[in-house]
């Protein structure tokens, strides 16, 4: 039960400190205690932790334009941050984690500000039917975060410019582009400010958890921790892995996500020479550096790749969808 509660606003810019105070804070949290942590990136696209950095994101244009690619700890979809974007994380131990009560939290803040938002689907906020606020979540064994993105006044040109959202998962809701999906809050109270949502957002976690709200600092945090976190965040083998251009993609929509392969044939086109498996799954059980090398070492016929991969431990669920997957991969020789 939650008995104590702070707020933490950050003081940087970088995505990378600010990647690594959630981190930190996930050590530091004690049972009882919710930190609502509010943070600003500068030109910053992050990918979720199981994603391939090159086919979610312009990267050439990013870097160009000087802006920062991050990889963050949960899972789920590509976003863009910038200064017209204020992002929460809401921080506890794993005994005290209420997602429903947190999103509330969201919505009491903005209905008190005249901002009619509604909750859509499992980790959207949405207004007029259009997306401001896309949300994930990272559960550790003793604490776990929620957190996500409130668009006041993003620049649009640039989403768009630097996120490759795949046409898959645009079809699917219905509309021609990304920027066409999501909307700023300032469109509908031009009046809003950062400093405005902030006071909204302690005012509605005061009132719905019915306690006072102290102030904290970063200082709080094990200086040695934040650095090492920051330093592992902010590392190229971390936020590329192992992404690479490739000739080929396969993408196959699931009840928990899409799923994406990038490949390359071997010479005789039975199998694969190069496989780079990704999810935008806010939750899987897939481990998909593994099954990406099962897959690249694997030939495609299906009963041998199904014991291969229960022999690796991946479930039957997870087998049958990697297989549909690879039954129908572009350029494929027939037996």
């Amino acid at each position: 039960m939650i008995q104590k509660l702070y707020v933490l606003n950050g003081t940087q810019t970088n995505p990378y400190h600010n990647l690594a105070v959630e981190e930190s804070l996930l050590q530091w949290i004690e049972p009882g205690t919710c930190v609502l942590y509010l943070w600003q990136n500068e030109r910053t696209v992050v990918i979720g932790k199981n994603q391939n950095a090159i086919a979610e994101c312009n990267v050439p244009r990013l870097e160009h334009d000087g802006g920062h690619l991050a990889r963050r700890i949960s899972g789920g979809g590509a976003v863009f941050h910038d200064l017209g974007n204020l992002n929460f994380t809401f921080v506890t131990a794993s005994e005290d984690y209420q997602v429903a009560k947190q999103t509330e939290v969201i919505l009491r803040a903005l209905h008190q500000l005249g901002i009619p938002a509604e909750r859509n689907g499992r980790n959207d906020l949405t207004l007029h039917g259009r997306k401001f606020s896309g949300h994930a979540y990272y559960k550790g064994k003793r604490s776990c975060f929620h957190h996500g993105t409130l668009m006041l006044q993003v620049d649009l040109e640039m989403l768009s410019a630097y996120l490759r959202p795949s046409p898959l998962k645009l079809s699917a809701r219905m509309v021609s582009s990304v920027r066409s999906r999501v909307i700023n809050l300032c469109d509908e109270k031009p009046s809003l400010t950062t400093d405005l949502l902030k006071q909204a957002l302690k005012e509605a976690l005061e009132e719905t958890f019915h306690l006072s709200a102290c102030t904290i600092e970063e200082s709080v945090l094990d200086p040695e921790m934040l650095a090492e976190s920051e330093q592992r965040l902010s590392s190229s083998e971390w936020i590329l892995s192992d992404a690479r251009p490739l000739p080929h993609f396969a993408e196959l929509r699931t009840q928990s996500g899409l799923l994406r392969l990038d490949f390359d044939w071997s010479e005789r086109g039975d199998q694969l020479s190069t496989a780079i498996l990704s999810t935008d799954a806010l939750e899987t059980s897939l481990n998909v550096a593994l099954a990406s090398d099962i897959l690249q070492n694997t030939p495609l016929d299906p009963e041998m790749l199904r014991t291969h991969l229960h022999s690796y431990g991946i479930s039957e669920h997870d087998s049958e969808q990697l297989i549909q997957l690879v039954l129908h991969l572009p350029g494929r020789t027939q037996s």
